[in-house]
């Protein structure tokens, strides 16, 4: 167990470093390929936060352990929102002003309950995480589309983060290249420990995957929009969530699927997938703005973070 424990924070520490390292180094690397900076914002690092969930999650699929792969994504979207942007939204009330995020979060809401319909009756076939895959592809052109056409807030602070950080070609190319290579030793140590976790403590591959590794893999998320808000860049903040959550659920979870079908329990339509739908309509709400421009501020800042906190507890209660 103690090797296990040492094995869970080693793969923690050098996924969360080696994730940061992937997606600077792919931004770095598509704006020396003349990407426009608002296609960056959305693509590579909307859905580059979100490596770590996705090879953690098809490294567990193979392994046959999709618990932990179907864990992970919820747990990281729950937390993404609960944890991340309640905390944000804490130091700094989060301004929506992305035109391109307003009509995002509407697709968010939608692939959620897509998800929550597909895992109606406790499984996920093969043919429907190559489903999910298919509407991710569709998502993704659908992102580039809007992404080349620039004139958007988000793409303006995208442009403004990348100038304060340049990097030579060379150098980004290595960092794209070694970051995808740690990202895949450090998620294969990271799910080892785990899973002997899991069985040392009696616990589900679930709850391993909704708590640990799902907070872990959330880490570059949270790193990013806590130093996107301190900067103003709110815009920034939201969108690394956004395109994260869209990733998890239709990325993460088709590929685990598709490599392995995933069975789930009553609970994780009745807990998880309520709770996550849950703030994923809480976030639409606030951050759409129906009849005011969408904004975070502190109180509801600090109601999704009550509600993640609650969730934890109700999850651990349960496991133990």
């Amino acid at each position: 167990m103690t090797l296990a424990v040492i094995s869970v924070i080693a793969g923690l520490a050098l996924l969360v470093w080696s994730a940061d390292r992937f997606v600077e180094g792919a931004a770095m690397t598509a704006r020396h390929f003349g990407m426009p900076a608002l296609l960056i914002g959305m693509v590579v690092v909307g859905f580059g936060t979100s490596a770590p969930e996705l090879v953690v999650s098809a490294l567990a699929a193979l392994q046959g352990n999709p618990g932990i792969a179907l864990g992970n994504a919820y747990g990281s979207n729950i937390a993404n929102i609960g944890v991340i942007l309640g905390l944000t939204a804490l130091l700094s009330p989060v301004t929506v002003r992305s035109q391109v995020l307003r009509s995002e979060l509407p697709l968010l809401l939608a692939v959620t309950a897509l998800s929550g319909w597909l895992l109606r009756d406790g499984s996920l076939t093969t043919a429907e995480g190559v489903l999910m895959l298919l509407v991710f592809a569709l998502l993704l052109g659908w992102s580039i589309w809007r992404g080349r056409s620039g004139g958007d807030a988000l793409g303006d602070e995208m442009g403004e983060e990348l100038a304060s950080h340049p990097l030579p070609l060379r150098q980004a190319l290595f960092w794209l290249v070694a970051g995808l290579l740690l990202l895949v030793g450090s998620s294969r140590l990271l799910v080892w420990g785990a899973v002997e976790i899991a069985s040392g403590l009696g616990v589900s591959d679930l709850v391993i995957g909704l708590t640990i590794i799902a907070i872990g893999t959330s880490l570059p998320e949270l790193a990013s929009a806590i130093i996107a808000a301190r900067k103003g860049e709110h815009d920034l903040a939201l969108g690394n969530v956004i395109g994260s959550n869209l990733f998890n659920t239709l990325g993460v979870v088709g590929l685990a699927a598709a490599i392995a079908p995933i069975a789930a329990g009553p609970e994780v339509l009745s807990r998880d997938f309520f709770v996550m739908g849950g703030l994923t309509l809480a976030l639409f709400l606030m951050g759409f703005g129906l009849r005011r421009p969408g904004r975070i501020n502190r109180l509801e800042g600090g109601g999704l973070l009550l509600a993640y906190g609650a969730y934890l507890t109700v999850l651990l209660r349960s496991a133990f």
